[in-house]
């Protein structure tokens, strides 16, 4: 990349913007020494091409619509995994916000046409190397921003339980294709619930880890302090397995703690007497709920009961508003990181993907393009900035600790908290003459229950427990810090009473 150092008048419009004033001698010697620093990046050019290992040759293509009959996949391939690993056997799907080397990657959204990535996701090689085959990209949200599954610019992607309702979002196709049989395994990612919402409309199983178990090194962010990738699947077992092969540092990403992976597969054969799991009282009364899906999960705490749990019920008031306050890590982490700062942020010491920073730099030729939910995240988050730079961000994230701090202290009364993952059994998806309105209720409406936990950084599984006229129930497992082996163990219990 050229760069042009500033003109005598372009420097001093440039302190001018920034508050200052520069002196005759100010603006020579500046002047002269940022032409200097500028032409030297070219080393950097030079460097930084010798980091990236070449891409390698993989075959590709873009499925015809009659194997495709839920919208779900964007690209289908056939990269084998290595023999004899724990998930040989096993295929899955990536969601498409997650890289891999030599496949086109679009993240919902028109920015990304044409982009194709230059390395595997880390979760992507571990996958690989624990034996499983990649069978293709599943389509995802505009930019991962919806919790419906109708923003993605190449359409909508259809529950395979019910054609025309929404399968959640924003991994829609993820669990999609797992829901249909098409694949055992899917990638997901999480800001507001994202991995659990679509789990748990289209009636599969999902994990949402602790914050930072499972490396983002590739997957494309939305912000640093929220993102969050895991695994979806037909069944608690396989999710256990695919947790296993995914887990752990990776020596890059910045979110992780060090946690090693756990034994989740061996947990799913405990037994769960003497289990404490607690009906978390606000969840149950979440905006929208429907009575019907309410009363489905408190039949699952029943069933724990008569399998050996202590079942009670706690209230944690924060909850009720723990999404608001999260509002602006969302909203103004998002325009923040790919808005304003380029698609990655600043700050960090992990991974930084040149070719997609390249891509989402071209945003604003794309933005009359966005869905209505992505135009108002765009507008709240620049306007926070606007009229109050870091402030309300600060507050949020100091407000998070204190969630985290409320549900820590019913967590220990209790090893799980259990609620509705959503409110309410898969919607209509909006139809071609839906108001604005409806498009963004339906893109925001699912997620009351799950977003609380991104900002709260609690690992959280969602399973399927019985249908409402026709349409899966998720019951949601919250619980402590690094215990995703506890939730397998309740949720394994849950999967086996009514096989």
């Amino acid at each position: 990349m050229k760069l042009e150092a500033p003109d005598r008048d372009a420097l001093l419009a440039l302190a001018r913007e920034h508050g200052f004033e520069l002196s005759d001698a100010e603006t020579e010697l500046f002047g002269a020494m940022l032409g200097g620093s500028l032409a030297s990046l070219s080393q950097l050019d030079e460097a930084a091409a010798t980091l990236t290992p070449p891409e390698p040759e993989r075959h590709w293509w873009e499925p015809e619509a009659r194997d495709n009959p839920h919208g779900a996949w964007f690209v289908r391939c056939e990269i084998e995994g290595r023999e004899g690993g724990p998930l040989a056997g096993l295929r899955f799907a990536a969601k498409d916000n997650v890289m891999v080397a030599g496949l086109p990657m679009l993240n919902g959204s028109s920015i990304f046409e044409g982009f194709t990535a230059e390395l595997d996701a880390s979760v992507v090689r571990r996958l690989l190397e624990a034996g499983a085959t990649l069978a293709g990209k599943a389509h995802c949200e505009q930019l991962c921003l919806s919790g419906g599954s109708h923003t993605n610019t190449r359409g909508p992607v259809h529950n395979p339980r019910r054609h025309g309702h929404t399968s959640g979002g924003s991994s829609s196709g993820s669990a999609a294709l797992v829901a249909a049989g098409e694949v055992e395994l899917a990638i997901g990612g999480d800001q507001g619930g994202s991995i659990r919402v679509p789990a748990a409309l289209c009636g599969v199983v999902g994990m949402k880890p602790t914050f930072g178990l499972v490396p983002y090194t590739g997957v494309a962010p939305i912000e640093a302090s929220i993102d969050h990738v895991g695994p979806i699947t037909a069944n608690v077992r396989d999710n256990a397995r695919m947790l296993e092969a995914m887990a752990g540092p990776d020596g890059v990403d910045m979110r992780q703690s060090g946690a090693p992976a756990g034994d989740y597969l061996r947990a799913c054969d405990e037994d769960v007497r003497g289990l404490r799991v607690a009906l978390l009282r606000e969840g149950f009364s979440a905006p929208g709920m429907q009575p019907e899906v309410a009363s489905r999960v408190r039949a699952a705490a029943e069933r724990l009961a008569a399998l050996g749990c202590e079942v009670e019920e706690v209230s944690v008031p924060e909850h009720a508003g723990a999404g608001n306050l999260a509002m602006p890590l969302l909203m103004q982490g998002l325009y923040r990181t790919l808005f304003r700062d380029g698609g990655q942020g600043s700050g960090r010491t992990d991974f930084y993907a040149p070719r997609f920073l390249e891509a989402m730099s071209r945003w604003r030729e794309h933005a009359a393009d966005f869905s209505g939910l992505l135009k108002f995240a765009t507008l709240t988050g620049a306007w926070l900035e606007r009229q109050a730079g870091t402030h309300y961000y600060a507050l949020a994230a100091n407000l998070a600790r204190a969630s985290r701090a409320a549900y820590d202290l019913a967590l220990r009364r209790a090893d799980a908290l259990l609620m509705p993952t959503c409110p309410m059994v898969a919607p209509p998806l909006p139809g071609p003459e839906a108001s604005l309105a409806e498009q963004i209720q339906r893109a925001s409406e699912t997620t009351p229950n799950t977003l609380p936990f991104d900002a709260t950084h609690h690992p959280a599984l969602s399973v399927p427990w019985g249908e409402v006229d026709g349409l899966p129930v998720g019951a949601m497992l919250v619980g402590r810090h690094l215990e995703e082996a506890l939730l397998y163990r309740i949720g394994q219990a849950l999967e086996s009473s009514t096989a």
